[in-house]
């Protein structure tokens, strides 16, 4: 690209003054007999709606002279042919001009109150000569980067002669193209001759995209000699008026751009003129986008050479010369069609100041405030993705009428509080793919539309609840939300999501948090309660906090619905999975025995008669039954409690027995050899079983006592007979033996209790 031509462009488009905020054309021109409208903008204030227009021209010395006035004042000189119309809603009004003349040419200004001091905006108006016969030639007029074609007649008798058509350049006339075949460089692919018919006693040559330097006098001619027909053509490049555009700071604008149906199939793009350099191309339909309008640009409707394209959150420095056009490369070059922009971009806007960038952490959630024209409560909200890889796409991701996309259900709700101009937006179960940019729209007024970009960073989310909650069926479900101390003093709350939103339900305070070692005090616990669970209360739930209408961090779990289904139990009362009714009373036998000890053979046959009598007719009773069960358990007390009444008495004859012997001890005299035991002595161990053995010889009666914790136990029967002397036993052989008359003495008593438990 030439740097002539960006020169050029500069000088066609020269740059405007934005200090005012009052904005119009710069350049305005027309032809006479015609009519013009121009445009100005002001800052849609309630002060600056009810102030008064005006529309002067400036004098020599600097003075202004009013013209019109939306006060109803009219000039002499404009008495007739001018109007101005005020338009408070949009912020602008327009001064409507007809029959021009030559003297209409000169410097003017549009503003708003006092022409000498008000605000105000230059305008320079050039009223030129109708196309028509000069010079014996006719005037062709054409747009920059259009199309033009030029009729040159002949005589019959040049019919079959040479054609052609060059430029006059001083004294020299360069030849353009003839009929030949011969193009010059210059018109390379942009220029053709045609001829309709041997009957037609004219050819056309056809210029395609006009460029500045194509604007001249013209020479068509008709064979070579003295007899060749001539004819002159005045082309003339009209410059491009340039359209006006007027946007808000952090609102909107759309460029709509209209090339026509010959640019359909060529690449489009919009470029911006920016301190005398290239025009920089911030978008075009073969993918190119600028870093400083990354997710706040979309280039939509590219057929028949007629597109848009759509900027959001406006920035003070977005004010500018802009150009949109088409062509093979998608970028401006010379000859090609344009449309001229100018921005400017207003600083006293009504639209609210709003984050540009919002930041979460995985798995919490972020909240995006949403600004829309207050007049217009009821127009439909929506909230899309802006898509980096398609120009013109931003699919809607949920609106206010109950649309939400199916991947995003359970995680995006719309609220329209606060209300007032603001919308709310939450997003929460945030993963690393959501990162990107986003819009805010409404099917209103669109110069309201906003970016925000979502960030997600690392960290943990602040509310802490469980993933995934499953309730049954008719039964109570309770879930716990815990809260940090930074939110002591917000609003907490449960809500169930819908597409509609999220409806918000009865919780309780559960006192402070254990989840947060920082600040146990102020944390807490807030819990969803539902009595009686149905199908119905399957879905999404969101516990969170707000601060009156501003809403803060949520945090979702999933709740789903089972019915229960009842399987066997264990002798305790619980469930017990499959396989282990059969496993758990094997070991509780097997723990039983281990306990009772050497008794087991008493305990066995005591609990077999039991279950004997408690069967009826010797059938067994189900161990899984509750008959079973009671069945068991009675015949285990009746076997314990006579047990241990039997080890209470032995364990008291054990005491009797020891103590008297201690006291036998005392009369022993080791020394001599002799022994001093009474008779009653002898009794009283006859009582427990003892052996007489008094006819023993002096060295069998001898005992020696080294404080040894034995006694010798014999049967009844043992005691009355009557028999020989027996050989000498020791004290260990006496001891086993009494300890195996005791055990059989216990296991008939514990047969005697099993015959009468009642009397035990």
């Amino acid at each position: 690209m030439s740097l002539l031509f960006f020169t050029c462009l500069l000088a066609v488009f020269p740059v405007v003054s934005m200090k005012s905020p009052i904005f119009g054309p710069q350049e305005v021109s027309s032809v006479e007999g015609s009519s013009v409208s121009i445009k100005c903008y002001y800052p849609a204030t309630s002060v600056n709606r009810h102030t008064r227009k005006y529309w002067c021209r400036q004098g020599a010395r600097g003075r202004c002279t009013t013209l019109i006035s939306s006060e109803g004042y009219v000039s002499k000189d404009y008495e007739g042919r001018a109007n101005l119309t005020n338009f408070p809603e949009s912020g602008t009004f327009v001064t409507n001009i007809s029959h021009l003349t030559r003297n209409d040419s000169g410097l003017y200004k549009c503003g708003l109150g006092i022409s000498s001091r008000g605000l105000s905006f230059d305008v320079s108006l050039e009223v030129s000569q109708v196309p028509g016969q000069i010079n014996g030639g006719h005037v062709y007029t054409a747009d920059l980067g259009r199309t033009v074609t030029i009729n040159c007649p002949f005589k019959a008798v040049n019919s079959e002669k040479r054609k052609s058509l060059c430029k006059k350049t001083g004294q020299d006339c360069m030849l353009v193209i003839d009929s030949t075949g011969y193009v010059s460089p210059s018109y390379s692919n942009r220029v053709r001759l045609s001829i309709e018919g041997t009957s037609q006693l004219v050819f056309s040559v056809v210029i395609n995209r006009i460029q500045l330097s194509d604007a001249g006098m013209y020479v068509c001619q008709a064979g070579d000699d003295a007899s060749a027909d001539k004819s002159n053509a005045d082309l003339q490049v009209l410059k491009p008026e340039t359209e006006l555009i007027y946007g808000d700071l952090r609102g909107s604008v759309t460029f709509d751009c209209a090339l026509g149906p010959e640019m359909a199939k060529e690449a489009k793009f919009l470029c911006r003129l920016k301190n005398g350099e290239a025009c920089n191309v911030i978008i075009n339909t073969l993918g190119k986008k600028a870093q400083d309008f990354e997710g706040r640009i979309l280039l939509t409707g590219k057929d028949n050479g007629f597109f848009s394209v759509h900027v959001t959150s406006l920035r003070k420095e977005d004010a500018g010369l802009y150009l949109c056009g088409a062509n093979s490369v998608g970028e401006p070059q010379e000859g090609w069609p344009t449309q001229a922009w100018q921005l400017f971009v207003n600083e006293e806007t009504a639209i609210p100041p709003s984050q540009s960038v919002v930041k979460g952490v995985v798995g919490s959630s972020v909240t995006v405030s949403c600004a829309y024209n207050p007049k217009e409560t009821d127009s439909l909200k929506y909230w899309c993705r802006w898509n980096e890889t398609q120009n013109g796409h931003c699919p809607q991701l949920v609106q206010s009428e109950g649309l939400v996309k199916e991947q995003y259900e359970g995680r995006l709700a719309l609220y329209e509080e606060p209300g007032n101009g603001t919308y709310t937006v939450i997003l929460n179960q945030l993963t690393p793919q959501d990162a990107g940019f986003y819009w805010c729209l409404t099917n209103g007024d669109t110069h309201w539309r906003s970016m925000v970009e979502l960030k997600i960073v690392e960290g943990e989310p602040s509310l802490k609840v469980p993933k995934s909650v499953k309730a049954w069926l008719g039964e109570t479900l309770k879930v716990s939300c815990h809260f940090p101390c930074k939110y002591y003093s917000y609003e907490k709350y449960w809500c169930k999501w819908s597409n509609r939103g999220c409806r918000a339900l009865p919780s309780q305070d559960e006192g402070p948090s254990q989840a947060f070692v920082n600040c146990d005090q102020k944390s807490q616990i807030v819990s969803l309660n539902l009595n009686s669970v149905t199908s119905e209360d399957e879905g999404w739930y969101w516990c969170g906090v707000k601060e009156g209408h501003q809403y803060g961090e949520t945090v979702a779990v999933y709740v789903a619905v089972e019915k229960r289904v009842k399987g066997s139990q264990d002798a305790s009362g619980v469930n017990a999975a499959p396989g282990e009714e059969a496993i758990e009373p094997r070991a509780r036998e097997t723990e039983n025995k281990v306990l009772l000890g050497p008794s087991l053979l008493a305990e066995e046959r005591a609990g077999k008669d039991t279950e004997d009598r408690a069967g009826g007719s010797g059938a067994s009773a189900d161990p899984g039954s509750s008959a079973g069960q009671g069945g068991g358990s009675k015949a285990l007390v009746s076997t314990l409690v006579p047990l241990a009444l039997v080890l209470a008495a032995g364990a008291v004859a054990i005491g009797v027995v020891r103590a008297r012997h201690r006291k036998n001890v005392d009369r022993i005299s080791i020394r001599s050899y002799r022994t001093d035991i009474s008779m009653s002595d002898f009794e009283n161990s006859r009582d427990f079983g003892a052996h007489d053995n008094m006819g023993a010889s002096p060295d069998t009666q001898e005992t020696t006592l080294e404080g040894k914790d034995e006694f010798a136990t014999t049967t009844e029967d043992a005691m009355e007979k009557e028999e020989p002397k027996k050989a000498k036993r020791s004290s260990k052989e006496e001891a086993d033996m009494a300890y195996t008359a005791f055990l059989l003495q216990t296991n008939n008593m514990a047969a005697a209790t099993q015959d009468g438990p009642g009397e035990a």
